[in-house]
């Protein structure tokens, strides 16, 4: 299944949707980027993986972070956008939705709290934009500086699962054990259960 969205519509109308965190202090930082030992939750990346929207919960934690990166966002420009990311040809999700729905979906959006950042996942790794590494040299990295850990995270294995997919490949017990540097037991012992159904979308999508 092809990844490539339409980010053009989107980079028109200045519509920011990734931030680097704000206030958390990198443990230290690198020529590719950043690692954050205790790691951050200001990262917002949307649409930096192959991964598509595949559910109405993540359409709408997308939108309400989308809404929280624009604050000068208007309810209108916020609908429209939002009828561009449900159209299927455009990249974004994997599923039609009923356009009274996604009106409900946005009027919820638009009533929650900006003063509160939206729920995101913990991220220990963050790579610049243009860092020129290829997917398996960023692979390499993730893998050595999370392994010195030894506490391997389900946010780490749910990040090192979005990377396998980046490389066109099937994610794996394995191969993220492999690249991880824990045994396949510490994989599964961390595996949840809504990661082994992202894991199973994942390689759907390939």
């Amino acid at each position: 299944m092809s990844h490539s969205r339409n980010l053009k519509y989107l980079t028109q109308r200045n519509i920011v949707y990734r931030r680097d965190p704000i206030t958390d202090q990198p443990t230290h930082v690198y020529d590719w980027g950043s690692y954050y030992k205790d790691g951050t939750f200001e990262c917002y990346s949307l649409f930096r993986s192959r991964a598509k929207i595949t559910t109405f919960k993540s359409l709408k934690w997308h939108l309400l972070v989308i809404w929280y990166l624009n604050p000068n966002l208007k309810k209108s420009n916020l609908k429209n956008l939002a009828d561009f990311i449900c159209e299927k040809l455009n990249g974004f999700v994997i599923f039609e939705i009923d356009s009274k729905l996604l009106y409900n979906i946005i009027d919820e959006v638009e009533a929650c709290d900006l003063e509160e950042p939206p729920r995101n996942k913990l991220r220990k790794i963050i790579f610049n934009d243009y860092c020129m590494l290829t997917p398996t040299q960023k692979m390499s990295i993730v893998g050595t500086m999370i392994g010195k850990s030894k506490r391997i995270q389900p946010d780490d294995i749910y990040q090192c699962m979005l990377d396998i997919n980046d490389m066109g490949q099937k994610i794996t017990i394995s191969r993220m054990a492999g690249l991880l540097n824990c045994s396949a037991r510490t994989i599964h012992r961390n595996m949840q259960e809504n990661l082994k159904t992202e894991k199973e979308i994942l390689n759907n999508q390939l």
